[in-house]
């Protein structure tokens, strides 16, 4: 099957982003979400971004305006009719992404390929609640889709072959490196950096230095181009609990149990730069 057109569910910061490359690769993209302002926040983004690219030289007027016209706006699932894929980009949250494959399912034509962009979640899970769990895949992009490389690239158990192929082929043609993963609780590169994020929160939690000095030393120390405190702050604090959640929940050994500080914070509603405020303030 050769892809053309491809749905991204949820117009967010990786969605967005997801849309955007998908486009520039020259994919018809439909950007989905569950109102117009959500979906135009996302293309005031990718307009945002390009804009930054004319600015640099890195584009022109004629390619934006192209970049953005192989774009739709759409706030409802039917817009699957013609699509050969879609990519779930909602928020961290099993239930809504769960949701959202259910409708899919039903909706979609039973030739379309599914694809979940979660950072941590069991696809074989996901899978489940359709009809077409060999179509039920992970595609896990890393922020800020335009510039990071990697693609984990995740099958589930009753992933087909032929849809881990068609995948692989879509990322590489995005300028993008698929890496093979097994479906394990926070695949790969979240299950070794989230819980040192994690243990980083522990240290400034058990008064051992600020979040300036745990970043500090970590740039200096490991030669890290981000510490581990504003790298939560960029991940968002509910993503980086909700993943610690996961691999705590799905290995149940207590080196995961996420810090009562990184909890906290969530709930107090300070996520990071997307809520402005995490543990350092953003404009």
């Amino acid at each position: 099957m050769e892809i053309q057109k491809v749905m991204v569910v949820g117009s967010g910061q990786m969605g967005s982003g997801i849309a955007q490359v998908l486009a520039e690769t020259g994919y018809q993209v439909v950007l989905n979400d569950i109102k117009e302002e959500f979906v135009q926040r996302g293309l005031d983004k990718i307009t945002k971004q390009l804009n930054r690219d004319l600015q640099k030289g890195r584009k022109t007027e004629e390619e934006k305006a192209a970049l953005l016209s192989r774009i739709q706006a759409s706030t409802n699932l039917e817009d699957t009719k013609d699509v050969q894929l879609v990519i779930e980009a909602a928020t961290e949250n099993k239930e809504i992404k769960l949701g959202i494959f259910r409708k899919l399912d039903e909706i979609a034509p039973e030739n379309v390929i599914l694809a979940t962009n979660t950072s941590s979640l069991p696809i074989t899970e996901i899978a489940k609640v359709t009809k077409r769990p060999e179509k039920v895949i992970g595609m896990h992009f890393f922020n800020p889709v335009p510039v990071m490389k990697l693609v984990e690239v995740i099958s589930g158990l009753a992933t087909s072959e032929d849809t881990f192929s068609i995948i692989e082929d879509l990322a590489k043609s995005m300028k993008k490196v698929p890496v093979s993963i097994k479906d394990f609780p926070g695949f790969a590169v979240n299950r070794i950096l989230v819980p040192m994020i994690n243990e980083a929160i522990f240290a400034v939690y058990e008064g051992i230095s600020t979040p300036e000095g745990i970043d500090e030393v970590m740039k200096l120390g490991a030669n890290h181009p981000m510490g581990p405190i504003t790298l939560a702050d960029y991940i968002g604090l509910d993503t980086c609990l909700a993943i610690m959640e996961v691999l705590y929940q799905g290995f149940g050994d207590p080196k995961y149990r996420p810090c009562p500080l990184l909890r906290k914070y969530v709930e107090a509603g300070w996520l990071g730069v997307k809520s402005g405020r995490g543990f350092y303030v953003y404009e």
